[in-house]
């Protein structure tokens, strides 16, 4: 199954088994519709039912699940990653999730510079990180660099700036 990771627990909350969750997305709002999620430590994943959420002023993320009653039961799964289905992420317009762009073949003018293997969040704007021929390339993602992004392909087209690969 190919799960996407959207959070992560940090401890129980309150009484009722209760989990807090830092979530790993712009949207905390997201969650709230939710039908189920999965559990997973890396090396188990388990499946839960959503029963409420909840998100406070600081955009935290509080998740009662069917079947984790007690703040015990919940203190298991403290530094579980929360995912979801792949076909469950909604859609963004004219922008990508980073596991969308990890793995794409980057070019320019038609020329393999190599896979972009990281998005690195700045604070002015992302950086794709590509490995190629000649190592590492720090690629800035702006409208002006990235000229094409085809999800399907797993094909990037960029304009690099003057001197970006000059040695």
């Amino acid at each position: 199954m190919d799960t996407v990771i959207i959070g992560e627990v940090l401890k129980p909350q309150g009484i009722k088994g209760e989990l807090k969750v830092y979530p790993i997305t712009d949207d905390a709002a997201r969650f709230k519709k939710l039908k189920k999620i999965y559990l997973s430590d890396g090396k188990t994943e388990r499946c839960f039912d959503v029963q409420e959420v909840r998100i406070d002023a600081k955009k935290m993320v509080f998740l009662r699940l069917t079947g984790i009653e007690t703040p015990e039961e919940a203190g298991k799964f403290r530094g579980f990653q929360i995912k979801i289905e792949r076909k469950d992420v909604p859609p963004l317009n004219n922008r990508w999730y980073y596991f969308e762009l990890e793995g794409m073949k980057v070019y320019e003018k038609g020329s393999l510079l190599g896979t972009l293997t990281k998005v690195l969040e700045t604070g002015a704007n992302d950086i794709y990180l590509v490995q190629g021929e000649k190592g590492e390339i720090c690629i800035p993602a702006l409208k002006s660099v990235v000229t094409n992004v085809d999800v399907p392909g797993k094909r990037m087209d960029v304009l690099l700036p003057p001197g970006l690969l000059d040695e």
